[in-house]
Parts: structure tokens; sequence; C-alpha cells
């Protein structure tokens, strides 16, 4: 005779056919890589926050409106670690070189006191004018030379910290030295939400050499949610581990496994109609089947053009690694992507010794990748929605890091004056913004400091940087904390 179970009964039924779907699911072996799985958990919601209430922060990478039309769409982030010698690159000092070897007359903040020098040190480099617009660069950058009328070249860079780290966060959280808050691209992917809802809105692109100076902290996502961290490709192939199923299930099998998964969710959803949760766990485990799609096609390189692979110098050994990064880097925004970096290993520009010899090896291998990346998002009618950023934390000082031998000459840190350029994104192309003195010491002219720049890039993705808040530790939080920022508007479009 039939009784009708318990309720400890039916709740015990209920785990154990729970428990052999998950070991089901566990052992299919449908290939869902690393990134598909920290979306899927993310937006999971027996693993996320309850539903958002009005007014309460985003949880999610949906499309947000924005404050007003935008210019960007997307961004992608040359960082160069180490602090790239403006003196020697973009910013020429005729003075410097007329004085070279004499001592400079004013105050130096050095970094390394015992090589300290106030020996002026003139550029061994050569600059002239370049495009049409006229602006002077170094001889060491000639592809970069090919693409300035494209380029804003900002002269006036300032942080007033001579160190790595410090300025590092503060270029990438907003406040100087500070650690544990969201950078740049947390804070454009959770205003903007993502165009693509098959691949992570913020990647980061890593060196094999390793991580940058600072670490993941240059991509946190601070005490936001995970889901707005940057998400980092690997750096050789395969850049995502189990993105494709195994051999022995992947094409029809894999397809009979899809299709089984889906009876038994549809059987399960008819039987328990009222578990929103089941319907948010489908959808999110459909998501990782279109990334397994959208992830291999993304990185996928072997259908571009022998010209386009010139271009970007991956037919040079010189250039390849980087060059790929930088083709990557454009087709994840062309598929959605809202904002991609590169790092370097370390900081291959901290130039402290034989700078004659470390600073044209870096330029080489990052010239012309960078120039083509450029070249590029023009010539697909992709530049003018996508900004493009170049530059470092810091520059170096005027005088010489004295090694004895002028072949063993460097550069020590320098935070007070610097260069770095922004491309597309409705800035203007080819001009050179702000000055620093006649040795390129300190910044004296149209100053911009990174909250500064961080307002300006939220500007060109139709926000109000000061509209976009984050709740934590009781205060709405902005990226720039309420420190002073304004837009440079001179440099717009």
């Amino acid at each position: 005779m039939w009784t009708k179970p318990s309720m400890s009964e039916m709740n015990a039924s209920r785990e154990t056919w729970l428990q052999q779907r998950r070991h089901w699911l566990q052992h299919v072996g449908m290939g869902v890589g690393a990134i598909a799985l920290k979306l899927m958990l993310a937006e999971d919601p027996l693993r996320a926050e309850p539903p958002i209430l009005k007014d309460k922060p985003h949880r999610d990478l949906l499309p947000r409106p924005t404050h007003f039309a935008p210019k960007a769409k997307a961004m992608i982030s040359l960082f160069q670690h180490g602090g790239p010698s403006h003196m020697d690159l973009t910013d020429p000092k005729p003075e410097l070189t007329k004085f070279s070897g004499t001592d400079y007359q004013g105050e130096v903040g050095y970094s390394f006191v015992n090589q300290a020098s106030k020996k002026l040190l003139g550029s061994p480099f050569a600059f002239a004018p370049r495009g049409s617009c006229g602006t002077e660069l170094s001889e060491l950058l000639p592809h970069t030379s090919g693409v300035i009328d494209d380029i804003c070249l900002i002269r006036s860079m300032h942080t007033g910290n001579n160190g790595h780290e410090v300025s590092i966060r503060y270029f990438h959280g907003g406040i100087p030295g500070i650690l544990g808050r969201p950078t740049l691209g947390a804070w454009l992917t959770y205003a903007l939400g993502s165009e693509s809802q098959d691949l992570p809105a913020y990647m980061v692109l890593s060196d094999p050499g390793g991580h940058p100076v600072d670490g993941v902290t240059n991509w946190s996502n601070g005490f936001m949610p995970a889901l707005f961290q940057g998400t980092v490709l690997r750096p050789k192939e395969p850049r995502i581990f189990n993105l494709q199923p195994p051999s022995h299930l992947a094409g029809e099998m894999q397809q009979q496994n899809l299709q089984l998964l889906q009876e038994i969710n549809r059987q399960h959803t008819t039987l328990h109609p009222n578990e929103p949760e089941l319907y948010a766990r489908m959808a999110t485990y459909e998501l990782a089947a279109k990334m397994q799609l959208a992830a291999t096609d993304a990185l996928d390189i072997s259908k571009e053009t022998e010209a386009t692979l010139k271009l970007y110098g991956i037919d040079e050994p010189e250039t390849r690694e980087y060059g790929t990064r930088c083709l990557l880097a454009r087709r994840l925004i062309e598929r959605g992507v809202r904002f991609v970096q590169l790092f370097h290993a370390g900081q291959p520009w901290d130039n402290h010794d034989s700078i004659a010899k470390n600073l044209p090896a870096i330029c080489r291998k990052t010239d012309k990748p960078v120039a083509g990346l450029v070249a590029d998002l023009k010539q697909r009618g992709l530049l003018d929605t996508t900004l493009v950023h170049w530059g470092g934390e810091i520059g170096r000082l005027p005088v010489t890091q004295e090694h004895g031998s002028p072949d063993r000459a460097g550069r020590d840190h320098n935070g007070q004056g610097f260069s770095i350029w922004l491309a597309g994104g409705g800035v203007r192309g080819g001009m050179a913004y702000g000055k620093t003195d006649e040795f390129g010491h300190k910044a004296v002219e149209n100053i911009v400091n990174p909250n500064d720049f961080q307002a300006t890039v939220m500007h060109l993705f139709g926000l109000e940087h000061e509209k976009v808040s984050y709740p934590y530790n009781n205060t709405k939080q902005i990226i720039t904390s309420q420190r002073p920022a304004r837009v440079v508007r001179e440099i717009l479009a």
C-alpha cells in the first residue's frame, strides 16, 4: 500500500537527484574554459548576489545607457611598465643636448641616491618632424611616426611621485599608492556592461615572461564583484585551457550530450515551474557553449591576410609576440569586448643603465606592432570608436644615473613630467598637448594627472565620471575618489 512520503524523505530524494545530475554534468566534459566559468559563476543566481533593486549597484554585464552620446565604444590600453624616457622618444629638448655634461641647476628627487648625479644627459637619438602635423619624434619610433597624424601626444603628464607602484595605482585605481581599488577597465565595464554576451567585457593579454610590476593589481576589480575583474588570457597557446572538448567527446557526441542536458532541464522545469534560478543556470550554460565558438574564433589569427600579419610584424621574430597580442586586441574589440589591456613582463622601460642599448631594444619590439594596430583599426573603420592608449606610469630624469663609463649611463625615475599618447575614440589626431620645461624635468603647461586622464576617458565613453559610483564603506566611491579632476577638452575632436 502506497503511503505519502514524509517531507524529509522528499527532500532527501530531491537532493539525491540533484547530486546525480551534478555528477553527470561534471563528467560530461564539454570543455567549459576558465573564462566561461568565471562569467557563469558571477551570473549564476545560486552563487551570485540577490536580485538587484533600484539604485543598487549593477552585478551583470548587460549593456547600459550612457549619460550622453559616446565617441568611444571600446578601449585598448598598451601599458608600458617602467617609465619610457620621454626626452629620448617623444619630447625633444635641444637645451638638454646643448648643456649635456654640465650640472643641472634645479632640485632633483632621486629614487637611487647612491647612484645619483646632477650631470645633464642629452639624448643620443635624433628627433625630426613627422607626418603632416610636424610633431617631432625620435628616430627610435619610425613606425609610430607613420601614424602620428592620428595620435594626440600629451607631453605634460604628472603624477608627483617617482615610484613605480605608487604611480601605477594612481593610473589604474585613481589614488596614488592605494591598493584594493577597481581599475579603469573595471569601472568602464561596470558602468557600460558589454556589447557581447559571448565574451568577457574586460580582457588582459599578458606577457610570456610573466606578470608586470604590481601583478594582478593592474587589472583588479577592487571592491566590486569579481565579474568586473580583467580576465587574463594565457600568453601562449592554448590561451584558454579546456576551451574545446576532449576529442572523444567532440562533434556529434557533444551535440548529443547537449541535447540530453536540454531534455533533462526541460523535464525538470515542467516538474518545478517555480524555480527561476534553474532558468538562469540554463542560460549561463548556454553562454558557455556560445563562448566555445566565440573565443575560438576571436583567438584564431590563421585567416588573417599576409599583409595584416606583416603590418603587425608577426612575420619577424623580434616583433612576433607583441604583434600577435596587438592583433588579438583588435580581434577582441571587433567582437564586442569593451576593454583590452596589454602588459609587459616586469618593467622593460625602466632604463637605469645602458639606456643607449636597452631603450632601442624595447622600441624595436613594440614600435611596429603598436603602429600596425592604429593603422589597422583605421583602415577597418574602427579607430573612430576605439580609443588606443600608449604610455607608462612615469618618465625619466634629464640627468644621468652615473655608472662610470658613458655607455653605462641611464636615467632614474621621474613622475614630475612625462608623455603618453591617445589615438582614435574621439580625440584629436596630429596634435601635441602640454609642455615640460626646457630640460624635460617637470610639466609646466597644461598639466594632466592620472585623474584627469580617467575623467577624460570616461567622457569619451559618454560618461560623467562623478556620476559613475559604487557604494563601499558607506560612501559612494567614484574612479577619482573625489580628488579634483577635469576632462581635458582641448584634446577632444
